[in-house]
């Protein structure tokens, strides 16, 4: 190798900015094979993963992101002995993709740059000096086969099961190795959404790259690229017009997501993405803990205030939730919330009975399907619970939850929640919300591998304020007396939700006293 070659090299070596921008050539779309001359938000890119062990970038779509990474990969093998690289991409078609184009970079490397090829496939690419790029498609066994020094996974909110994935690699690359995220968004509550903003609150090790469409030269106008523009009007293209054009070619909520790098408003959620916003921003860290962290108190009981219990039941047996929410029936905040799935019937029913009595003797409203009979049964035969809710016109206590009234309470509770008519504090019951979706077809639940079960106790709750106060809440301040009860709605007067009812009698008799 001569001088200048030798300089070369080692230039390039050091610098993989200068490397990528004088020596790689990538495919164009449009312009067919071109060397792949960095934009300075690409530029930056490049120095975070030189310069930061884990990174997680959020990134628009067309902004050459894949094509770093492979760029970067084939730097990191080509200059180094002994590395493995693994990418991980969301199908096979992908993952293929993705090395074919690491292949076009090193076949058009000068030979005196690039390291002889020992092995090429269809996901691997392996080199004279030891070091190797594998190109993988997802899958739920894919961890335990990601050994590597780098580990880049792309559309990692795409990624089905990657949580899995990543609790299975990471013990791999604990010791040394890196690791780069990227992805454009895919809605809130994802392990991608959920990595990203630990980084930006600095609750995990990774460094946060975040982009934006307005520093791409083609999409807007910039400084010292005439000559790029000049090429893109011959083919029609106005960079001033591009988002004009662009916003008018695609759904508002496809732009949010593949351009401006919203989390919020992308995805099918159930709650439109500002109001998950305002909710994320708004749940509160001060809380005491009960019950080994099962129950979190944010506000303690008031005994001149009343409050809704709405419970929703599982077996206790690490598989759904058992979970209850209590609402302050004058703020609508959620003052109490109980979670978890080891905790069984006759242990939940004790616990709901001392907590209900010491918020008031609060309306506790069960849900009666299936086991939740026998949460009901041990309520009110062995502890004697004496403010359940009760059907109207039976002497069923209880809710039934059918498929109809289900999207019913499920819409009171959006209503209440969006107009702040009730108002949540806990993180627990906002990160399910966060992933509580429509489906395909139009079936309303929690998404794939999350749970629902605050979310339905949420909504018991807020059915039993919207009856108890017949739509409207009471401000603590236009409360005459403090001793004085929630007006009880009329048309429970003969049937009020307690086991055996008060008579019309006694209502008269109660609103008697309270005026008193």
């Amino acid at each position: 190798m001569n001088k200048d070659f030798l300089q070369e090299f080692v230039k390039s070596r050091e610098d993989p900015v200068y490397f990528m921008s004088t020596y790689i050539k990538v495919t164009h779309p449009v312009r067919g094979l071109v060397p792949f001359n960095l934009y300075p938000f690409q530029e930056n890119i490049v120095n975070s993963l030189e310069s930061n062990r884990f990174n997680v970038l959020r990134k628009f779509r067309q902004a050459g992101c894949t094509t770093i990474a492979g760029a970067y990969s084939l730097h990191f093998t080509n200059f180094n002995k002994h590395k493995t690289v693994v990418i991980l991409s969301k199908g096979d078609t992908e993952s293929t993709e993705v090395l074919d184009r690491i292949k076009i970079m090193h076949d058009e490397l000068p030979s005196w740059l690039k390291q002889p090829i020992t092995e090429s496939n269809k996901h691997t690419l392996k080199f004279k000096n030891g070091s190797v790029i594998k190109s993988r498609p997802s899958g739920k066994q894919s961890g335990r086969s990601l050994a590597g020094s780098l580990l880049i996974i792309d559309e990692a909110a795409f990624i089905e099961a990657i949580d899995t994935i990543w609790a299975a690699v990471y013990p791999i690359i604990s010791t040394g190795g890196r690791a780069f995220v990227l992805s454009t968004v895919n809605g809130m509550g994802n392990w991608y959404h959920k990595i990203y903003n630990e980084a930006i609150r600095q609750e995990n090790a990774f460094s946060v790259i975040d982009i934006k469409w307005q520093d791409h030269p083609e999409y807007q106008r910039q400084e010292g690229y005439e000559p790029l523009y000049q090429e893109l009007e011959k083919k029609g293209v106005n960079v001033d017009k591009w988002e004009e054009t662009t916003k008018l070619n695609m759904p508002f909520k496809q732009w949010l997501q593949e351009y401006e790098c919203e989390f919020l408003g992308t995805g099918e959620t159930y709650l439109e993405g500002s109001i998950l916003k305002r909710l994320v921003e708004d749940v509160s860290s001060d809380y005491d803990i009960k019950y080994n962290n099962r129950m979190r108190v944010f506000k303690q009981a008031d005994p001149t205030r009343q409050y809704v219990m709405g419970v929703d039941t599982s077996l206790g047996r690490d598989r759904d939730y058992s979970a209850f929410q209590i609402l302050d029936c004058y703020t609508g905040e959620q003052v109490a919330e109980f979670y978890s799935n080891r905790t069984p019937i006759n242990e939940f029913a004790e616990i709901i009975d001392r907590e209900a009595t010491l918020y008031g003797t609060a309306l506790v409203m069960p849900e009666r399907n299936t086991i939740g009979e026998n949460l009901i049964d041990w309520l009110f035969n062995i502890y004697e619970y004496e403010n359940m809710w009760m059907e109207e016109g039976t002497d069923k206590i209880g809710y039934l939850t059918t498929a109809k009234n289900k999207e019913f309470i499920l819409a009171k509770m959006e209503e209440f929640i969006r107009k702040q008519i009730v108002r949540i504090n806990s993180k627990r019951t906002v990160e399910e919300l966060l992933t509580f979706i429509i489906d395909d077809n139009n079936k309303i639940k929690a998404d794939r591998g999350k749970h629902d079960d605050l979310i339905m106790s949420l909504a018991l709750a807020t059915f039993a304020l919207h009856t108890l106060s017949e739509g409207d809440i009471l401000e603590y301040s236009q409360i005459p007396h403090k001793e004085q009860l929630p007006l009880v709605p009329s048309k429970w007067k003969h049937s009020i939700a307690t086991p055996g009812g008060i008579t019309e009698e006694d209502m008269r008799w109660l609103l008697t006293k309270t005026k008193e």
